[in-house]
């Protein structure tokens, strides 16, 4: 029996894209997964709703709680939590996925932008991790996991875009503080990051494009995501994981499986830190 077979798991954002990956890959180690997003009609551009990812993780072989919550409201995050701990009796892996982007400098990204950036990126993060805290501490082995990436005040990755930079290292921040302030209980907070572009359905819409034949599918976090919860919770916390790195840990070097077309040269994603890779806290 798998090490997260029955274990309880709140996802943000898994109507699609990293956040429904990650959702399946534990579904199918018989995990109950509370999927917690915003769509509950279709999207004319962005496929997935809250239940049809739910029909999804149930065929995959877990448990799905359908909850219909916009993370920037506490009240209903609150809410979805109740929901899910009277489902499934606790909760022991809380995944901050959701997230919003604007690839825009700052004359393009008006104050309303920002706010939903900021009010879904770091304070949905905070909100959920609130939340969901109470029962994390009650979990043999509890984890939260938050897909942000590696703290890095380089200017290259502030110029372009400083509106949706602030707003991602504030999840990472946020993760940093949380590995010590979480310590002593026992609850493991990691961060999780591509080394690659991937194919997601956001990605493709991103003004100007980009090659997806030279990205890696979602499924590459997925595993990823796996192998962290998998650990000790007291003995892994406060690391900025790259997902190739710890795949690599796990004796996963073959990266075509991931490919979108197998043998092109995939294309780095936003903050990756070449100068920072293998160094301590940041595999």
């Amino acid at each position: 029996m798998s090490d997260l077979a029955g274990k309880t798991v709140f996802i943000s954002g898994a109507s699609r894209g990293i956040g429904k990956a990650i959702a399946l890959g534990l579904a199918g180690e018989g995990a109950n997964i509370a999927v917690a997003a915003k769509t509950a009609e279709p999207h004319p551009s962005l496929p997935g709703t809250v239940y049809s990812a739910a029909e999804e993780i149930e065929a995959a072989g877990g448990k799905a709680l359908p909850l219909i919550c916009d993370i920037r409201d506490e009240d209903a995050v609150f809410a979805a939590v109740d929901k899910t701990v009277a489902a499934f009796g606790g909760i022991d892996i809380l995944i901050n996925n959701a997230s919003a982007i604007s690839l825009t400098g700052t004359a393009d990204t008006p104050a309303k932008r920002l706010d939903l950036m900021f009010g879904i990126n770091a304070r949905g993060t905070y909100v959920c991790t609130r939340a969901c805290l109470p029962h994390l501490e009650k979990a043999a082995n509890p984890h939260i996991l938050v897909n942000s990436p590696p703290l890095d005040l380089s200017p290259r990755w502030f110029k372009d875009f400083p509106a949706y930079s602030l707003a991602k290292y504030g999840m990472s921040l946020l993760a940093l503080g949380w590995a010590e302030e979480f310590r002593d209980k026992g609850i493991a907070v990691n961060c999780l990051w591509p080394r690659t572009i991937i194919a997601t359905a956001a990605m493709r819409m991103i003004p100007g494009g980009v090659d997806i034949s030279r990205a890696r599918e979602p499924a590459i976090m997925a595993d990823a995501a796996r192998a962290i919860l998998r650990r000790d919770a007291r003995s892994c916390t406060g690391n900025f994981y790259i997902d190739e790195r710890l795949l690599a840990e796990e004796g996963i070097t073959d990266l075509d499986r991931y490919a979108v077309e197998p043998g092109k040269d995939p294309i780095d994603d936003f903050f990756f830190p070449e100068s920072r890779w293998g160094q301590p806290g940041q595999s």
